[in-house]
C-alpha cells in the first residue's frame, strides 16, 4: 500500500517543521486528502500509526481533511447529491457534458507539536 510511503513522508515533513523550533514531539498532523488523490484516508491513518510506532511521536494523531471532487455543468452549475466515487458523464438536468474539479489535494496543512526540554537543559 502506497499509504505507508506517504505516512513516512508526512512524518518526515512534520519532523522537519518541529526541528525548526527546537526539540519537540509531534502531537497532531492535519492533512488534506482529495477524493481523486488515490489515497484512502482510513489506510493513511492506519499507516501513520505504523510510521510513528516506537518513536517519540508514537502518541501523535493524523487528522485527515477529506476534500471531495465536484462535478459541474457549464449550464446548470454544480451537480449536488453525487455519491462519492460515482461519476456522471452528462448533466442529469440538461444533458450537457460535465467537468470535474477539485479533489486532487494531498497537502500537509498543519503540524501541532509540544516543545521538549533536553535532558540537562535549563531548569527553573
Amino acid at each position: 500500500m502506497h499509504e505507508m510511503g506517504l505516512a513516512v513522508e508526512i512524518r518526515r515533513l512534520a519532523r522537519e517543521a518541529v526541528a525548526g523550533h527546537g526539540p519537540g514531539r509531534i502531537e497532531i498532523v492535519r492533512v488534506a486528502v482529495g477524493e481523486l488523490s488515490a489515497v484512502e484516508p482510513d489506510l493513511l491513518e492506519f499507516a501513520w500509526e505504523a510510521a510513528v510506532a516506537g518513536t517519540e511521536d508514537a502518541a501523535s494523531k493524523l487528522e485527515v481533511d477529506f476534500r471531495p471532487a465536484r462535478q459541474t455543468c457549464r449550464v446548470c452549475g454544480e451537480i449536488a447529491g453525487r455519491a462519492p466515487g460515482s461519476w456522471l458523464r452528462l448533466c442529469p438536468r440538461c444533458g450537457d457534458a460535465l467537468t470535474v474539479s477539485g479533489g486532487d489535494d494531498l497537502d500537509v496543512l498543519r503540524v501541532v507539536f509540544e516543545e521538549t526540554v533536553p535532558l540537562g537543559g535549563a531548569s527553573s
